[in-house]
């Protein structure tokens, strides 16, 4: 038609629950499911899923190359450990963001004995870069608390 907007079927989509797609790659001990890929919607810069972790698991040590992830806790409450041997951790829960830098080794793990962890995750990249890791972890690792540049301490360092 000629005058049909071009907007109508390359616009805005929407990927229903029931229709994400669990085959993608995957981490020992999360399930990943994909919302928001090229084939699915037409995605050319974003990867957006979300993932699952049971309670008292933890993933294995990976990392995304170089994608940025954002992870949002939707429910439960999610411990990261990251660093060349996860030496450092930190703890977030519901509506909190967490950042995922390109290239760091992370680990997530859920904080809850009864409770799943529920997170909606989103990446700078529509390459599904997964790099699993054998690292032997530092124990006991290192309490970090998240501060940005506005809210730092004076003469805290970055």
């Amino acid at each position: 038609m000629p005058n049909e907007s071009p907007w109508k079927y390359r616009g805005v989509r929407v990927v229903r629950s029931g229709e994400l797609d669990g085959n993608t790659a995957q981490t020992a001990g999360m399930n990943r499911a994909a919302a928001i890929t090229q084939a699915r919607c037409g995605a050319e810069k974003l990867w957006a899923g979300t993932v699952v972790i049971h309670p008292r698991a933890k993933t294995g040590a990976h990392h995304h190359g170089p994608v940025e992830s954002v992870i949002y806790v939707v429910s439960g409450r999610a411990r990261m450990r990251w660093g060349d041997r996860l030496e450092f951790t930190a703890e977030a829960g519901p509506g909190d963001f967490i950042h995922v830098p390109p290239f760091v080794p992370h680990q997530e793990i859920n904080a809850s004995d009864d409770e799943p962890l529920s997170c909606v995750l989103c990446r700078s990249g529509q390459e599904p870069v997964v790099v699993n890791l054998d690292i032997a972890a530092a124990e006991p690792p290192e309490t970090v608390h998240w501060v940005d540049d506005i809210h730092r301490a004076p003469g805290e360092r970055p």
